[in-house]
């Protein structure tokens, strides 16, 4: 949780004697965006983060001009407001404001978004799937590095990806795979996976996590010329191609 100086003059003003009671006026830098808001909008949602980040008995951090600092991406700030504020839903760059909402655990907004197609897609269709497959970011993180490690004054990289599905599929690989170890060449091996979707879908998912890590990848089926002639599980082997330049 952020530690947010002590006794922050604007969490504790008292409205004058007789007047009505009014939420104080908080001006907040959230990633060196500004916003204004009340400090009944902010802890609207009791229990959240968001709420304790401006309790009374929290600290605080403020920027030069005394505004409370919060250090987190500031773009997607202001839908969490608009929410707090009306519950007005965002409609654009869902995926980072429901990050941002999981953060401040603001959670209706979060069950809000979770509903979405984007959000229900990916969160609970893609990545549930995604849990099922065996070493998943592990086998990213590894195909990165090859890639990267072959990049030296070259223009593309490639990387030689093993897909299976089911434990059949697997055992038709299996002397592919012991004789592509034998020549010292390094496979990339997914699965079998207990899950619906197929190869392809694993195959576009791991295409998908690595451009979204900012490269750029394409794949295909390993040519037949790659392998011996007594390889006969070709169709189970491709190539991703990362480009350089």
């Amino acid at each position: 949780m952020m530690n947010l100086p002590s006794k922050p003059p604007s969490l504790r003003q008292a409205a004058p004697a007789g007047s009505p009671t009014v939420s104080p006026v908080v001006e907040l830098n959230v990633g060196g965006e500004f916003y204004t808001t009340t400090l009944g909008t902010l802890r609207k949602l009791p229990g959240s983060k968001l709420a304790e980040m401006f309790s009374l008995s929290a600290k605080s951090f403020t920027d030069a001009k005394g505004r409370f600092f919060i250090d987190r991406p500031g773009t997607y700030f202001g839908p969490i407001l608009d929410y707090l504020r009306c519950g007005q839903l965002p409609t654009q760059h869902l995926p980072e404001v429901y990050r941002e909402a999981q953060f401040y655990e603001i959670k209706p907004l979060v069950k809000l978004l979770e509903d979405t197609p984007q959000i229900f897609g990916e969160q609970v269709a893609r990545k549930q799937f995604l849990l099922r497959v065996p070493g998943y970011s592990e086998n990213l993180e590894l195909m990165v590095r090859l890639a990267r490690a072959e990049a030296v004054a070259a223009r593309c990289s490639s990387v030689l990806v093993c897909a299976v599905r089911t434990e059949e599929d697997a055992a038709h690989c299996a002397e592919s795979l012991r004789v592509l170890e034998a020549d010292k060449r390094l496979v990339v091996k997914f699965g079998p996976w207990k899950a619906s979707p197929v190869i392809r879908d694993l195959l576009d998912s791991v295409r998908m996590d690595i451009e979204a890590q900012g490269y750029q990848v394409e794949y295909d089926y390993c040519s037949k010329k790659t392998f011996l002639p007594r390889l006969v599980a070709c169709e189970y082997f491709y190539t991703f191609l990362f480009k350089w330049w």
